[in-house]
């Protein structure tokens, strides 16, 4: 009976070790195929998914980069833009000074012409005046003078008198 049971034993284990290979070839060729496949798949998804969010750090630094340039450069944009408009500010005070000082001096010129002008007018008609009213004295004087004979031969006298002398 132990022969027996060794034969046995040993025909159970041969069994079960050519049943254990059949089931490896089995899967090997029907499930390990199958499943390495999905493994290896499923790990290549996983690269790929690793790798792209590498690539998408790498664009959303390069993002920030540019932004941080773009910002750099309309910041730089509009300091020059304020500082054009401070020159165009200043120059136009500047051209409005100097325009409002030149209508000025046109203005004082003008004022000082119209001066001068009525000035000279006014001497002009005082001249006149002066020149009328010393006819009107001579007038009257050479008419007294001139009123009795005895005065008008003084008069001749003395006018001879100083054309000689001078």
């Amino acid at each position: 009976m132990e022969k027996l049971i060794e034969q046995f034993s040993f025909g159970l284990f041969f069994w079960q070790i050519l049943i254990f290979v059949l089931l490896v070839l089995v899967l090997r060729k029907y499930a390990w195929k199958p499943i390495l496949n999905a493994v290896n798949e499923r790990e290549e998804g996983i690269k790929s998914a690793l790798e792209s969010a590498e690539q998408a750090r790498k664009e959303m630094e390069n993002l920030q980069a540019d932004n941080q340039q773009l910002l750099k450069e309309a910041r730089a944009e509009r300091e020059s833009m304020l500082k054009e408009a401070r020159e165009i500010k200043e120059k136009m005070i500047a051209d409005a000074k100097g325009q409002a000082q030149e209508e000025a001096d046109k203005m004082i010129r003008q004022a000082q012409a119209t001066i001068q002008s009525e000035k000279q007018a006014a001497v002009s008609q005082l001249k006149k005046e002066v020149a009328s009213l010393s006819i009107e004295i001579a007038e009257k004087v050479v008419k007294e003078e001139l009123s009795s004979k005895d005065k008008q031969l003084k008069l001749v006298d003395d006018m001879l008198n100083d054309v000689k002398l001078n």
